[in-house]
């Protein structure tokens, strides 16, 4: 089992950057894939970014894709997420999740452990 705590979420306007971590503990992180998802109340969870266990392969959905950056470092067993160029509807509570299979998915389903999520809010 992994436990996983999100940080750096807040109120920041359009345009702005942010960083977001992930620590875990537990098991060994570098056992893990791990995903970024997002959820606006009403809404289903909603894919972000993914990275391998080593670091080396990641992906991103469309609406981020070249301004948001996944990263981990295994030997601080940390996750991040930088959002660059924030905007509005970017607004939601943003989850970390691990997975424990070899290849990392998009799919919310497919993740075991889940951090208790970080608010963010950009304002227009």
């Amino acid at each position: 089992q992994v436990q996983l705590v999100e940080s750096g979420g807040g109120l920041v306007q359009a345009g702005d950057s942010l960083r977001l971590s992930c620590v875990a503990s537990g098991r060994a992180f570098s056992s893990y894939a791990m995903g970024w998802f997002r959820q606006v109340p009403g809404n289903e969870r909603e894919f972000v970014a993914a990275i391998s266990r080593s670091g080396q392969t990641s992906t991103y959905s469309d609406s981020v894709q070249g301004r948001f950056t996944v990263s981990r470092d295994n030997s601080k067993n940390t996750l991040a997420l930088q959002m660059n160029r924030l905007k509005p509807e970017d607004t939601a509570v943003y989850y970390c999740a691990a997975d424990d299979r070899l290849v990392f998915s998009t799919k919310s389903a497919a993740y075991d452990y889940w951090g208790q999520g970080t608010q963010v809010t950009v304002s227009s």
